[in-house]
């Protein structure tokens, strides 16, 4: 068999640039969609109820994805066909969501805002995870983990702008930051024109500069592919389920880990507008269309731009750090930083002071989105490379639906509809990940 060739830092960042896209669009829906269906009409305890709409068909979606871009070949390649489908339908999402109540006449605005983003989520996850298979795909094992930290660098640009976006044209350009009860603001509606358009650019991006491997090619770097012939009685649900039973040892360690760390993610998307208007700007729970309401709104982009700011920083970090310790440590402390952020934040009143817990939630969000990746990849089999990317997202999914189910209740039981106490919890979540990580087997360390 022969090596993969190494390939150039440009190489390696056109093949990239999609990401900054996706998450443009990404870190839209994690500011905004919790503040669009509240305007809609959600109750705080009803959110996360909302949101399960996103992890549900990521579920659903990405292995099936992963299974069939193992298998696919065409003239625009083998994975580039998902991301390219994905960022469409993820652009006209955008595009529909915060217009959700242009169809009140027939349907409740919450509920066409809650399709939106089941559909947004659902395409941002077919052109996620053939992406990861691409790096797993071009680059040979000793470039892999700085292909992973340059997605997310380029992850952390995309969420920058994307989370800043609301707030830089309402206080920066003067679009209005304010609309009658139940519509959304012409910042926020005009932010996701601008997440679709370069969603799109990007996209097409990669799939004009990157050329993928012909099956030809990746049998000669990888040997025969020992996959199913098509027209095979095996269906791809079925052996979706057997590669899932199958599934590599570390996959399986990887996936207590990765359920702790996206169940805190999870709630941390949710609930951080609702809990800086309660705990930091001490607005009333009911309060969901005020100016000040729409303030803070305005500042949890801004304070998610910083983490995923930091992210894009602490990413290019990320291979020195794991060189010189190792991907396991690298990753267990950088998980502890966001745990001591969002646990912070319960003792702060001040707006501008959110952001030093900023910081931590950065550095853990760039780990989350490159270390796990960079282990699992080394413990695959490369003819399976998608489809376990795909069952991996099992890991990231489920914690989310967990989340979702049960701490609407909790919150509104437990701690009187008091968001902050969602954020506690997400803190504890990490803590429990980083302890976790100690018992990864990472083949290549």
């Amino acid at each position: 068999m022969n090596k993969l060739p190494r390939l150039t830092r440009a190489q390696i960042w056109n093949m990239s640039l999609g990401f900054l896209g996706i998450q443009f669009g990404f870190a839209l829906q994690n500011a905004n969609a919790s503040r669009i269906l509240q305007t809609f009409g959600a109750n705080i305890e009803h959110l996360g109820w909302f949101w399960l709409a996103a992890p549900i068909t990521g579920m659903i979606v990405q292995p099936i994805i992963g299974h069939y871009s193992d298998r696919t070949w065409n003239r625009l390649g083998r994975r580039r066909p998902y991301f390219l489908a994905g960022a469409i339908f993820a652009a006209l999402a955008l595009v529909f969501m915060p217009n959700a109540e242009m169809l009140a006449a027939i349907i409740p605005p919450m509920f066409v805002g809650a399709g939106m983003l089941m559909i947004m989520d659902a395409s941002f996850n077919v052109s996620m995870e053939p992406f990861r298979a691409l790096v797993a795909d071009k680059l040979p094992l000793d470039q892999r983990t700085a292909g992973f930290a340059v997605q997310s660098t380029l992850i952390g640009i995309g969420a920058v702008v994307g989370s800043w976006i609301t707030y830089i044209l309402a206080e920066w350009l003067n679009v209005s930051k304010v609309a009658p009860e139940g519509s959304v603001p012409d910042n926020v509606i005009f932010s996701f024109y601008i997440g679709a358009a370069v969603l799109v650019i990007t996209i097409l991006w990669t799939v004009f500069t990157t050329k993928e491997y012909s099956p030809k090619e990746m049998e000669a770097f990888h040997g025969p592919e020992k996959l199913e012939p098509a027209g095979k009685k095996v269906i791809g649900i079925v052996q979706i389920f057997k590669d899932f039973i199958a599934m590599p040892k570390t996959m399986k360690q990887l996936g207590l880990v990765q359920f702790f760390s996206w169940l805190a993610l999870f709630g941390m998307w949710v609930y951080t507008t609702p809990a800086i208007a309660q705990h930091v700007y001490n607005l009333p729970v009911s309060d969901t269309s005020s100016a000040a309401y729409n303030d803070a709104g305005n500042w949890v982009g801004v304070l998610f731009g910083v983490y995923n700011g930091v992210a894009a920083l602490y990413a290019l970090l990320l291979p020195f750090i794991a060189k010189k310790t190792s991907r396991k440590t690298a990753h267990a402390i950088s998980l502890l930083f966001g745990a001591a952020g969002l646990i912070s934040i319960y003792f702060i009143n001040d707006p501008v002071m959110l952001i030093l817990p900023m910081i931590g939630v950065g550095i853990a969000w760039a780990s989350i989105l490159s270390m796990p990746y960079a282990i699992l990849s080394g413990a695959l089999p490369p003819a399976k490379m998608g489809i376990y990317m795909g069952l991996f997202n099992f890991f990231i999914t489920i914690p989310q639906i967990v989340n979702g189910v049960f701490s609407g209740p909790i919150i509104k039981v437990w701690f009187n509809s008091q968001a902050i106490y969602a954020l506690v919890i997400a803190g504890v979540s990490l803590i429990i990940a980083a302890v976790s990580v100690h018992f990864v087997e990472d083949k290549e360390d």
